[in-house]
């Protein structure tokens, strides 16, 4: 296991900037999830912590030893790639067993550490066949087996999962935390995938356009988004934003004519401002046409097996809602939106950040007290 600190670290590619200043710390036996749109620049942070992409500035460290200046081999580190890297003329013993040989480590032993690492993984049975022999999950599993025999200080995965097909990512997800679990190792994983990101992650970053939007816990960012790119990138479906503005009070103006009162505390200091709200599918109500809620029609149902989501236009932008329980809703119908101030969030209309600590106030979240009035 190891620390991994990462201060002020900067990537530039000809005179432009990739990575700014990135801060991070991850300590032993850390699971850390890097999530982010493609071209964010995860996979080059991670590249640089392996010691395959240079440094342009700042300080990577592993267990307190700077390590910008030395070799990937002298780092400590094993990394598991998107298109597995394995040696099509070798068998499934003789790829797991390859950088022990190059390491020289004694035949005897090698054959014992990848017995090990087969019986972990669940490849004992396919120790003699060729990756052209296996499905993508069982090379996947080859791949990490050849990173767990080198006892690294840092597993280092790069998008791992990527080429399979859906049943076998879950698979696999579940078989990596799993690993995770029995190794306790310290392991960095980049995806754009943010189902993997929120179901393995101990720790997660989410980052765009080469910086760092937030660090926590899934949980925690997922409740408390930092800013509207990082609320609007996790969850599925994405949540929604709606223009908006403060009223008197604490009271807030939304879409072309709707108001809610919130008597939130926290609200008035920015009367007169307006903001950008933002609400989940899952904490909406969706109901018959009344008085109390968002006029709509429902435009599209996606059926999604466990649940439906109903795609909704108003005078406003277009609202997802997941549909609890039986709810008969067809496409078509004229309905009535709930909100519940308790489950918004809002942010700076201009930059996206997020204003205040939390959700709509203390007060509204402990009674759960709303009124909604249409002009």
């Amino acid at each position: 296991m190891a620390n991994l600190q990462i201060a002020n670290a900067r990537k530039s590619y000809d005179n432009k900037q990739v990575l700014h200043g990135i801060d991070l710390h991850i300590e032993d036996g850390t699971f850390l999830v890097i999530v982010g749109p493609s071209g964010c620049g995860k996979s080059t942070l991670l590249r640089m912590i392996a010691g395959l992409e240079d440094i342009t500035d700042g300080t990577i460290s592993i267990d307190d030893e700077v390590v910008n200046d030395l070799e990937p081999s002298a780092r400590g580190c094993a990394m598991v790639f998107q298109n597995y890297a394995l040696y099509p003329h070798m068998s499934v013993e003789q790829n797991i067993g390859y950088p022990l040989k190059i390491a020289g480590v004694s035949k005897p032993e090698r054959a014992r550490k990848v017995a090990e690492a087969a019986a972990l993984l669940e490849l004992g049975d396919y120790l003699d066949r060729r990756p052209a022999q296996l499905s993508g999950g069982q090379r996947q599993r080859v791949a990490m087996g050849r990173a767990i025999v080198r006892e690294p200080r840092l597993f280092l995965f790069d998008e791992p999962l990527s080429n399979l097909d859906a049943k076998l990512r879950v698979q696999m997800r579940i078989e990596i935390k799993r690993l995770h679990r029995r190794l306790s190792a310290t392991s960095v994983f980049v995806t754009h995938d943010q189902v993997e990101a929120m179901t393995l992650a101990d720790k997660l970053v989410v980052m765009n356009a080469g910086k760092v939007e937030q660090v926590g816990t899934p949980g925690e960012i997922y409740r408390a988004p930092a800013s509207a790119f990082v609320a609007g990138f996790l969850g599925a479906p994405a949540m929604n934003f709606l223009p908006g503005k403060v009223l008197q009070q604490g009271n807030l103006h939304i879409l072309p004519n709707t108001e809610i009162a919130v008597h939130s505390q926290e609200l008035h200091q920015w009367t007169g401002r307006e903001i950008t709200i933002g609400i989940r599918p899952e904490s909406l109500l969706l109901g018959k046409p009344s008085a109390e809620g968002i006029p709509a029609h429902v435009d599209l149902i996606e059926e999604l097996g466990g649940s439906r989501v109903a795609y909704c236009r108003t005078d406003g932008p277009e609202i997802a809602v997941v549909m609890h329980g039986d709810l008969t809703v067809r496409e078509g119908d004229r309905v009535s939106i709930g909100l519940l101030p308790e489950h918004l969030h809002f942010f700076e209309k201009t930059n996206g950040q997020r204003l205040g600590g939390g959700q709509a106030s203390q007060q509204a979240q402990a009674s759960r007290a709303m009124h909604v009035a249409f002009n």
